[in-house]
């Protein structure tokens, strides 16, 4: 804690001006969504295979809401989630500086790096300097955004933030600043200005989209918003709506079947969007799992939740166990890991694709969410091995499954903050 004091000094060589606008309850945009990998030639298999190496740092620390200790201090440091799947463009500031950064339904603060730096990362953009802009201002340690905060620092008129992730760190001033999505600029959005930070984020800093004060999606009183995620190997970007999908703005249609499930809050997470699964079949088998298994418990713990940063959905070991089994027994031949990947594959020829289980179907209240075989198998056409695009949680986290977003490819998710619910509608994404 004590390294946010000399934060504090560079905090208070910052020049601002105070804006008198708020942001408009009816912002409604669209942006594209880039896949941190997207420009590295790589295959699907080999995709998948990047994206579980970060999923092993989010399932290792992102669930410890028990945080770090500091013998020091006495505090309790939550670790939050990182390394998310998925960038988006944004500016900030007066005049406006460009970066992008991971967009992260696990997290709520949004932050990019800050100069003068004490510990930065590299980053593809420069890095913003709060003292050339004039829509920059610190908020008080009285400030909503302040008390939102799991830990902070104040002294004299600043507001210090830390804040936690998986594989990393960011530590600042809290402060409010105009940012532009777009062709849409809203002012005074609360952000952490990031003078240290460590770990790999593949951007210039994060979007927390989670359900706590502090995200976009709070700040700006988004009545929902949704994504709609192309496949792994489509050479299009996928989209992310924010505000009112149904408006003008929205260029995803309607298309088959509509699943609306509520979202549960859990005490324990309650940044994460925890949804109600029942059960899973395998084919046409319902494998039998006690729909508890998938709950979230009366003191806080269990349950399932949905993250667009996960790449892999990881199921509790029991429902894991299950489903394997009764994979494996229809796929009719043994199978085998990748360590540390994949830990269901299969030696396959091309004459025996497409493969026997022609779906998965994920059980939820209020409709049955069929998965197609693209959505829960990969095959790698050089190696000739397929794989199960599920995992097992592991002990530490053995409550918890993790729907993730290989899981999620061609549908449109839409989050009705309103009405508490989540939407999934089979769609091509890369057609809009």
């Amino acid at each position: 804690m004590s390294s946010l004091l000399s934060i504090l000094l560079l905090a208070l060589l910052l020049t601002s001006s105070t804006s008198t606008l708020t942001p408009n309850s009816k912002t409604s945009f669209q942006t594209a969504l880039k896949h941190v990998d997207s420009h590295g030639n790589f295959t699907k298999f080999e995709l998948l295979q990047r994206g579980t190496k970060r999923d092993a740092w989010r399932r290792k620390k992102k669930l410890q809401e028990r945080g770090i200790h500091d013998d020091q201090s006495g505090i309790i440091t939550p670790v939050h989630a990182a390394e998310g799947d998925f960038l988006m463009d944004l500016s900030i500031g007066t005049p406006p500086l460009s970066f992008s950064a991971i967009v992260d339904t696990g997290s709520d603060l949004t932050w990019t790096q800050c100069q003068p730096c004490q510990d930065c990362f590299e980053q593809p953009t420069p890095i913003f300097d709060p003292r050339t802009s004039s829509s920059y201002s610190n908020v008080s340690c009285s400030s909503k955004f302040c008390e939102a905060l799991p830990v902070s620092t104040c002294s004299g008129a600043s507001c210090l933030y830390l804040y936690m992730y998986g594989s990393g760190s960011t530590e600042g001033v809290m402060a409010t600043e105009t940012f532009q999505f777009g062709e849409v600029s809203v002012p005074q959005l609360g952000f952490g200005c990031g003078y240290k930070n460590e770990g790999n984020f593949n951007g210039a800093g994060l979007v927390g989209l989670g359900r706590g004060v502090l995200s976009l999606v709070s700040q700006l009183h988004a009545p929902e918003f949704s994504y709609c995620l192309t496949s792994l190997d489509s050479n299009k970007s996928s989209i992310l709506s924010i505000g009112d999908r149904g408006g003008k703005n929205s260029s995803i249609p309607d298309q088959g079947v509509v699943i609306t499930t509520p979202l549960i809050k859990s005490p324990l997470l309650p940044s994460y969007y925890f949804l109600s699964l029942l059960g899973i079949s395998v084919g046409e088998t319902r494998v039998p799992i006690e729909e508890s298994v998938f709950r979230v418990r009366e003191d806080g713990g269990g349950g399932t939740f949905i993250d667009s940063g996960t790449t892999l959905t990881y199921l509790n070991p029991t429902a894991f166990g299950r489903v394997k089994e009764e994979f494996v027994r229809q796929m009719g031949q043994p199978s085998w890991s990748i360590g540390g990947v994949f830990e269901v594959c299969f030696n396959l020829t091309a004459a025996e694709l497409p493969i026997k289980v022609e779906k998965m179907v994920f059980h939820l209240d209020g409709g049955d969410w069929e998965l197609p075989p693209d959505n829960f198998f990969v095959y790698d056409d050089n190696s000739g091995v397929g794989c199960l695009t599920m995992g097992n949680i592991g002990e530490d986290n053995k409550d918890i499954s993790i729907i993730g977003n290989i899981q999620q490819q061609n549908m449109e998710v839409v989050y009705d903050l309103e009405r508490e619910t989540l939407s999934l509608t089979h769609t091509q994404c890369d057609q809009f």
